[in-house]
């Protein structure tokens, strides 16, 4: 395992190795000790956590909005995985790429190369994320015609057009899958006086979340607390109160869509408008979310096959292929 390639999300941790393809997919959730801030879960199990804690531990993403919230806690989950998959006897230092949002700092970036150095990384190189999204999903990046990609993952949007292997034009929006679980909680607190935790408004979103009203409207039974009474109870929520409550976040992802095309040079723009934009990330399983951006863009837009597994799949290809990636990869020490 001389070269691994991370997808480190603001929701979830995918680890690529060459020749192996995906090997770790798992929640970037830390469990720790309150009183000492040592480790006690990382994953799935932290994951399992959230939201139901009792004071003496603390479940918490290290990662906001795709950059590192936590130092510490992101280099000891960095150094778990990677002990998982080498064992706990190391004979050599992998070369590690992490997907990085397009919109990061410098200093945000430095945190992140810092982190998988301190974890036991050899090297550490930082791909943008749309590249690697786009190489995720099968797009030519290397060609000089433009593809226009839209990552929607659980703390960033990355909107960008990629053309001779780099970015032409892009924004990133601090808002995705995240976002909209907070919305449908607010929604719900607004409409039925009914408190849900994250997970729960998660659950929501996947089962009938949708970005239009659909003709056949779907249901799920969903429990939480009254705000009134104070007391638990369960309420039928419908995919038009995901609709509603979701509304905002998308009109936010729809405007820095908007934004990316109108700074795209118009040779590039007609490139776009002949292939259409392809869409990655978990944010982009929402219900006709492809059907509302062609709607609002003018542009064709569809969702790419795995979209929760392009950005680590990319990553992993330049991983493989660092000699022909170096002008696409930034190169850290």
């Amino acid at each position: 395992m001389k070269r691994i390639g991370i997808d480190l999300g603001t929701t979830n941790i995918l680890i690529y190795v060459p020749e192996k393809g995906i090997v770790i997919n798992e929640p970037s959730v830390v469990a720790l000790d309150a009183a000492t801030n040592s480790v006690m879960a990382i994953g799935q199990e932290a994951k399992e956590m959230l939201g139901r804690t009792p004071e003496s531990i603390i479940a918490a993403h290290p990662l906001k909005d795709g950059a590192i919230a936590n130092f510490n806690i992101t280099k000891a989950m960095l150094q778990y995985y990677m002990n998982r998959l080498s064992g706990r006897v190391r004979l050599f230092r992998p070369d590690v790429m992490v997907a990085i949002p397009a919109g990061v700092t410098s200093t945000e970036k430095r945190a992140l190369v810092d982190a998988c150095l301190a974890a036991g990384a050899k090297h550490a190189y930082v791909i943008k994320e749309p590249i690697a999204a786009a190489l995720g999903a099968g797009i030519p990046i290397a060609s000089s015609s433009g593809n226009m990609i839209i990552d929607i993952g659980g703390g960033t949007s990355e909107i960008a057009v990629i053309a001779l292997g780099d970015i032409v034009a892009s924004t990133s929006a601090r808002v995705g899958g995240n976002r909209m679980d907070q919305a449908i909680a607010n929604f719900l607190r607004k409409k039925y006086n009914m408190v849900v935790g994250e997970a729960t408004a998660e659950r929501i979103k996947i089962k009938v979340g949708s970005a239009l009203p659909l003709k056949k409207e779907l249901k799920m039974e969903v429990s939480g607390c009254n705000t009134i009474s104070g007391l638990p109870e369960s309420i039928m929520v419908t995919s038009n109160d995901v609709v509603i409550g979701v509304r905002e976040v998308l009109q936010e992802i729809i405007a820095a869509v908007k934004d990316v095309l109108q700074k795209t040079p118009p040779e590039l723009a007609a490139d776009v408008m002949d292939k259409g934009i392809v869409m990655t990330g978990g944010g982009s399983m929402l219900r006709s979310l492809d059907q509302l951006l062609t709607k609002v863009t003018g542009v064709p837009c569809q969702t790419a096959e795995d979209p929760l597994l392009c950005v680590a799949k990319g990553t992993g290809i330049a991983v493989e292929n660092l000699e022909n990636f170096k002008k696409s990869v930034l190169w850290a020490k």
